[in-house]
């Protein structure tokens, strides 16, 4: 189904798909492909049924909109040019509650469609396998057996998390050791086979054992076994953590981009996205198009 959208006063249009053509969203995403990067993992066979992409053609180019399940829960990532993820979201908001991943150009758009407690911006950085440099230190892989072990360790600073043995099984995770506990960790997001980018995350340290180098044990331990599987690895940090900055400089990652993440609970309901559905076929010419008056 397309929705034909009339912008301003120049009554000029823009359609909106559902978008099922891998290759060609590929392509698409290729552009953005540190940004967006875990949109182009939900291309995977494996992560496919579970994701819904939304294009819109502008003049400024194509925007992508991704609603998925997977590693980060349900997700949303938005990729191209403001206005057509802006004309996509209010018609196809996505999942009620769900973690939203951007470009800085785009929060507009999301706070249309969605309430937050907190926007972050975050650096995107990128590892290749010629810049990586790996750190000497002592680190072990996670398996779904030690699934209890992760969640005891995330929740040190009281903030529950829920892992499945799934998670960390189709995952790659690597843990530190330190006076025989499990005192840091780092893991993925996402890997994408198809397009030769893993996007690393979930790297934190219990407070009691930060300052030791653990967090860059662990993350250079998941950077080694992700860059035997795809090409490149991305992450995102606070530019304001100094410390995780230099930590990931040390092991060739560079900044590449700036993106937004934020845990979102969108304003309006199943009902009456519904209803704004119904309304703009009604305004199509021919009873399949959507139309929207602005």
């Amino acid at each position: 189904m397309a929705l034909s959208l009339r912008l301003g006063d120049a009554r000029s249009t823009v359609e909106i798909v559902r978008a099922d053509d891998r290759e060609a969203l590929g392509a698409r995403l290729r552009a953005d492909r540190y940004n967006a990067a875990y949109a182009l993992a939900q291309l995977d066979d494996d992560a496919w049924s579970e994701a819904e992409f939304y294009a819109c053609a502008t003049q400024r180019g194509e925007a992508i909109v991704c609603h998925s399940r997977g590693g980060l829960g349900n997700a949303t990532t938005l990729a191209g040019p403001a206005e057509g993820v802006a004309a996509i979201l209010p018609l196809h908001p996505g999942y009620p509650n769900t973690f939203a991943i951007g470009d800085p150009r785009h929060v507009e758009a999301l706070e249309t469609v969605y309430s937050f407690r907190q926007i972050t911006r975050m650096m995107r950085m990128l590892v290749t396998r010629d810049t990586f440099q790996p750190h000497d230190g002592a680190a072990q892989p996670m398996l779904g057996a030690h699934v209890d072990l992760l969640n005891r360790l995330y929740n040190a600073e009281g903030d529950p998390t829920h892992y499945r043995r799934e998670h960390i099984a189709d995952g790659c995770y690597w843990g530190v050791i330190d006076e025989e506990r499990l005192v840091a960790v780092a893991g993925t997001h996402a890997i994408g086979r198809t397009h030769n980018i893993a996007i690393l995350g979930n790297v934190f340290t219990h407070p009691r054992f930060r300052g030791r180098g653990h967090a860059r044990t662990a993350t250079s331990a998941v950077t080694a076994a992700l860059l035997e599987q795809v090409n490149e690895v991305v992450l995102s940090v606070d530019p304001e953590n100094a410390p995780a900055v230099r930590a990931y400089r040390a092991l060739g990652y560079r900044h590449v981009g700036d993106i937004i993440e934020a845990s979102a609970t969108r304003h309006a309901g199943t009902l009456i996205t519904a209803v704004r559905r119904w309304a703009a076929r009604r305004r199509g010419p021919d009873g399949e198009r959507e139309v929207v008056n602005t």
